[in-house]
């Protein structure tokens, strides 16, 4: 029987556009993102052909906006941000200041309201998480020095936002702009004893709402959400465990925005933040990644569909000056910033080429002002053209930064020389600048062996490989591991092995042999078939859960493949002859009746 299915068609009509031109833009090295949004532009009303339900696809982005701000808490590192709070802090603020100026300056120009304008300005001043994040960790930069300034840079802006999400809709509600609704326990009081808070009050009633929210949840939510995930872990139900990070992150959200009045945003990022101090937030991060991803991609899609492209035509010269704004004013601004922190050249680039453009929170900044009335449908219409036409652009940024240093250099370099200064004081001045000490270089070493992973198994090999003086390297993309195997002394490689650069920071060529001790499988095919093109001789040994990934590792070219389950099995065999049969004492190195665990728990099978 026939029947209409608006949700069904929306979420398969986004996502398959969405994979289709996602999957083009990451053919033409651009962000996915920008595929996501130009299938939103033409499943949206403003392009012909199937157009998606207009009323559900907001709805749809409302869950992708509370995964995206629960996946910014999970993240969220006081520690780092603590450690370039000397310039992250200040220099994060002196910028937004700046962009939000220019933006209200081409607001008032155009003759939007002070509110619109500054809403605007706002828009334009906060960067991507998720395309700057994606650019430091394609050029190999988390762990810099630079990319750490960053990605605390990126954290005081986005919780600069957060903290507009709960002003704004106060003060629109005053004033006379907008049509936000009054602020309830302000309309209470006023009621009751016949009081006019103005908006001091309004904006004080509504910080002391987030207080009361943000009380709860350092006292009781820090206790009790880690616990409840801790409960569910030792289920072993890894259903239950996604499961229960879902609850947490949508549970949290929707109550903070029914019992205290602030924004479902707001909520979830603090429920990730709050599960970020247990010890299953990284487990947490990544069982809940791929719903994540799944309604980020609904959110840019619902974000491309309000977007009318005829104002690329009707407004092109508004549309250059927001693009100028994003791309220039800011990236100008932060440049000079951080050389007035007196950090190297290459630092300044880098974060200016990083914050060159727009995303997330510049979208949820243009929803919330068009609906509070504050901001005219035009200014939405510019913020998306200018995220997306300076998303487009940043890989060219970066790539102008790269040719732009060399030239820098050399004019430094003859300054310096020109400097009639004495010898001696010239070299105290080279030796008092700031050097860019973190870069990341290729390895001298050759004949080695390349260790990819260093978990629960890799770490096991890597300490054999150093226990007998076998020269090797580690690739491992974890923050924490990389901290640990540098205070051993250990070289490693910050990056993902699947990439072609890092192998080839490797030295794969000259290597002898490379252990992918890495659980998933895909990546290893891809590893390994990397790794058998660029060296036919080497020795390449993988792990498996299966079979099936046995057979599929070695048709990709693994030499060796130990499958963990069978492994275990047969030192569980060899242990119990032992007793059955009076074999040889058992020895494993970590005392008589110990088996050191040599693999992650095999995924559950349906």
């Amino acid at each position: 029987m026939p029947h209409d299915t608006p949700l069904i068609s929306t979420i398969v009509g986004g996502i398959v556009l969405a994979f289709i031109f996602g999957a083009f833009a990451h053919r033409l090295r651009m962000p996915p993102l920008v595929g996501y949004l130009i299938a939103g532009v033409l499943v949206g009303p403003h392009t012909p052909g199937y157009v998606a339900d207009q009323s559900l696809a907001p709805e749809l982005a409302e869950i992708g906006v509370i995964l995206l701000m629960f996946g910014v808490g999970l993240h969220f590192s006081l520690k780092d941000l603590l450690s370039v709070r000397g310039i992250a802090v200040p220099g994060a603020i002196v910028q937004i200041a700046f962009a939000t100026l220019l933006g209200w300056g081409l607001g008032a120009f155009m003759g939007w309201s002070t509110g619109g304008s500054l809403v605007f300005g706002l828009a334009l001043s906060v960067a991507s998480t998720v395309v700057l994040l994606k650019a430091l960790q394609e050029r190999r930069l988390v762990e810099t020095e630079r990319g750490r300034i960053a990605v605390g840079w990126l954290i005081v802006e986005d919780l600069a936002m957060v903290l507009a999400l709960v002003l704004i809709p106060a003060a629109a509600s005053i004033g006379g702009e907008g049509h936000a609704p009054v602020e309830p326990l302000s309309a209470a009081l006023s009621s009751l004893f016949g009081l006019d808070l103005g908006i001091g009050g309004m904006i004080a009633m509504t910080l002391v709402k987030v207080a009361l929210f943000v009380a709860l949840m350092l006292v009781f939510g820090r206790k009790l959400i880690p616990w409840t995930m801790h409960r569910i872990a030792h289920t072993g139900s890894r259903e239950l465990f996604r499961l229960g990070v879902l609850a947490i992150a949508l549970g949290v959200a929707f109550g903070a925005a029914k019992l205290f009045g602030v924004s479902l945003a707001l909520g979830a990022f603090f429920a990730g933040m709050v599960l970020a101090e247990s010890e299953l937030s990284h487990r947490a991060a990544q069982e809940s990644l791929p719903l994540r991803d799944a309604f980020a991609v609904l959110f840019f899609v619902s974000v491309g569909m309000l977007f009318d492209p005829n104002i690329l035509i009707d407004k092109p010269l508004p549309i250059l000056a927001t693009i100028f704004i994003i791309v220039i004013g800011k990236s100008v601004a932060a440049f000079l910033i951080v050389l007035a922190f007196k950090k190297p050249l290459n630092t300044a680039l880098t974060i200016s080429a990083s914050l060159g453009q727009i995303g997330e929170f510049s979208f949820i900044l243009a929803a919330l002002g068009v609906e509070l009335g504050l901001l005219p449908e035009e200014g939405r219409d510019l913020i998306l053209g200018g995220a997306i036409i300076s998303i487009i652009l940043n890989p060219l940024l970066f790539f102008l930064c790269d040719r732009m240093r060399p030239l820098l250099d050399g004019a430094k370099r003859e300054d310096v020389v020109a400097d009639p200064a004495p010898a001696a004081d010239a070299i105290a001045t080279q030796e008092e600048m700031p050097r860019e000490d973190d870069e990341v270089h290729p390895t001298a070493l050759s004949g080695h062996a390349i260790l990819v992973g260093y978990g629960r198994v890799g770490s096991i090999v890597g300490q054999n490989l150093k226990s007998s003086a076998t020269p090797f390297l580690v690739i491992e993309d974890s923050d924490k591991r990389i901290g640990e195997l540098k205070a051993q002394g250990i070289e490693t490689l910050s990056g993902n092995a699947v990439m072609r650069e890092t192998l080839d920071l490797a030295n794969l060529s000259g290597a002898r042999s490379i252990a992918i001790a890495i659980p998933n499988a895909f990546e290893a095919c891809r590893i390994i078939e990397q790794a058998r093109s660029v060296n036919p001789s080497i020795l390449i040994v993988a792990r498996a859960h299966s079979d099936a990934e046995v057979d599929e590792l070695k048709q990709y070219g693994a030499d060796t493949v130990i499958m963990g389950e069978r492994e275990i099995a047969l030192g569980m065999v060899d242990r119990l002859a032992q007793v059955h049969h009076e074999s040889v004492p058992y020895e494993d190195g970590h005392g008589p009746d110990t088996i050191m665990p040599t693999d992650d728990p095999p995924p559950e099978r349906e």
